[in-house]
């Protein structure tokens, strides 16, 4: 991380490295302007009273490598945010007036996007930070993954089996809520399918009537000209005078014929001059007949619009023409068979239904079985835990239940009650803490104080290590109101926690920095600033110096220089 103007420090980079980085100097030093750096990153408040004095703003900058297909890293990337080699490049800005920007991946994003990818990347316990474990959801499914096979394998098939149930629920919803419309809507295609069926029209149908007609509309002028025409053609016998173009082209085929040996031009002519008067035989032929053919009946005249006044009736309601209304009928009589299924449909709903929630009901119960199970081992191990940070009279339980709800309602039958059910079961996990005998279990953000918070969850990461998907710790005062033999266990149990996450602590106690793989030490410079400088990577000599500083306030003492070669010595071994 880069911090600029961020509370005492001017402009400082904290690299953190894999394993377990301690963050230790002097009261005051900026040692928890950390945590609160991560904690703007990760879309926490933005107080402009955190923005160092004379400065117009305070930029937290952070790289957070991200596991490959992650959540969050598919979140990020649904905003628009690019992935840098698997990692997420984070910025945060906080201005003196108390506006604040967020930018992901080189995309501009709003805080709250920040606030949900908090859960998949870095667990936070402090005084006032505190997120993770701390949620019932995911206290629920920590609990699912320490539980193993015996909760995730019949949590699969109930898994299944509700998705089944509320896809069914949902249509059987369908059916009986609209229950009226459809049957309006059966009532509806039946009268449109049974006036279809009695004018029973035939694909095309209308194109033909209104061409026909056109023609009895027309007959006597389709007659008169047909006759003019063929006239014209071959002739009219009531005028034997008359000239035709049968004739002429006879007597032109005629003359030429008799001298087409004479010359190939005009033996070609004769030819063609000869195959128009067959096609003026053939057309004189046609129009004769068309003449004769020609129905002037006024009747059918009648008839045909009658029929098409019919046809009309059905274009009007069901389709733009003959062959719309026939497709209308076709799809009108497939979705009448559906409605009309509507009664056979719901009865098998329903039983799939009761037989969905009778599998739920069991398989619930084998999920209860084995969460409570899991809690009462998680339980005592934390317990056993706590015993070694200081906490010798604490006590952790994990509080199973479910929710009755009203007969009638949508419920599960589980031990003789009709309880609420959702997609991972019934129970509703939540983690308890009795500080002191005689003390009644709260959930644990409600049953202790900031640092004895810190060290319940601390606990509870340990026993939790390898099945919470947080990849990155952070504890601050985790530490708070204890020493001797109770910090040193600390420093062991941050240890074991480093070896399966990244685990960051701020602390003041030299028997924690101790078992840390790496550490920072955060100092000011003459003018109380914290500089670029001011975040030193600890080694060798320099640990020794810090540690016997923390240990005895003199870094020159030899007795504390003892101490602390003898806590990294300890640690070293433990390692």
């Amino acid at each position: 991380m880069r911090i600029r103007s961020l509370g005492v420090i001017d402009d400082a980079v904290v690299e953190l490295s894999p394993g377990f980085t301690a963050v230790t100097g002097e009261t005051g030093a900026g040692k928890t302007m950390v945590v609160t750096s991560l904690g703007l990153l990760l879309g926490g408040r933005a107080d402009p009273a955190l923005v160092r004095i004379g400065a117009k703003a305070a930029v937290v900058e952070g790289r957070i490598t991200v596991p490959d297909g992650a959540s969050a890293a598919v979140r990020a990337e649904e905003a628009g945010a690019e992935l840098d080699e698997g990692a997420l490049l984070i910025s945060r800005t906080v201005s003196a007036e108390g506006r604040s920007r967020a930018h992901l991946g080189g995309r501009s994003v709003p805080v709250g996007l920040l606030s949900e990818l908090a859960d998949d990347l870095v667990a936070v316990h402090g005084q006032t930070d505190q997120q993770g474990l701390l949620k019932p959801a995911r206290q629920r499914g920590a609990l699912d993954r320490y539980a193993g096979d015996a909760v995730t394998v019949p949590l699969a098939k109930y898994t299944a089996a509700y998705r089944r149930l509320r896809a069914v629920t949902t249509e059987v919803d369908e059916i009986t809520t609209r229950a009226r419309e459809r049957a309006q809507e059966a009532d509806l295609l039946r009268f449109g399918l049974d006036e279809v069926a009695g004018v029973e029209p035939r694909a095309g149908e209308d194109v033909e009537l209104a061409a026909e007609a056109e023609r009895l509309g027309h007959a006597e002028a389709l007659a008169s000209a047909a006759t003019a025409a063929h006239a014209a053609l071959a002739g009219n016998p009531e005028d034997p005078e008359g000239v035709d173009a049968t004739t002429l082209v006879a007597g032109a085929h005629r003359a030429l014929e008799a001298v087409r040996s004479h010359d190939a031009a005009l033996a070609a002519l004769a030819e063609r001059i000869g195959e128009i008067g067959i096609l003026l035989g053939d057309v004189a032929g046609e129009l004769a007949g068309y003449a004769d053919d020609l129905d002037a009946d006024p009747l059918r005249l009648a008839a045909v619009e009658e029929r098409r006044a019919a046809l009309t009736q059905l274009t009007r309601k069901y389709g733009a023409d003959i062959d719309a209304v026939l497709a209308w009928a076709e799809e009108g009589a497939a979705r009448l068979t559906e409605l009309e299924g509507d009664d056979d449909r719901l009865e098998e709903l329903t039983a799939e239904r009761d037989a969905l929630r009778g599998e739920l009901a069991g398989l619930a119960q084998v999920l209860t079985d084995a969460r409570q199970e899991a809690a009462s081992r998680f339980a005592a191990a934390v317990t056993e835990e706590l015993a070694s940070l200081a906490m010798p009279h604490a006590r952790v339980t994990i509080d199973i239940t479910a929710t009755e709800v009203p007969e009638g309602a949508d419920g599960v039958p589980v031990d003789g009650r009709l309880v609420a059910y959702g997609p991972t079961g019934v129970d509703e996990v939540e983690l308890l803490l009795a500080p002191h005998p005689g003390a009644p279990p709260r959930p644990i953000a409600k049953g202790a104080s900031g640092g004895e918070l810190s060290r319940v969850m601390l606990a509870v990461e340990v026993v939790f290590a390898g099945t919470d998907p947080v990849p990155t710790y952070l504890f601050d005062e985790v530490d708070a109101g204890v020493g001797g033999k109770a910090a040193v266990e600390i420093g062991r149990r941050l240890a074991r926690l480093a070896k399966s996450a990244q685990v960051v602590v701020v602390t003041h106690l030299p028997q924690v920095a101790a078992f840390a793989d790496r550490q920072l030490l955060v100092e000011k410079t003459n003018d109380g600033s914290v500089t670029r400088s001011g975040v030193l990577v600890l080694e060798g000599e320099d640990r020794v110096r810090e540690l016997s500083r923390m240990l005895a306030g003199q870094e020159d003492s030899e007795t504390a220089r003892a101490h602390a070669e003898e806590l990294l010595a300890t640690a070293r071994g433990d390692g």
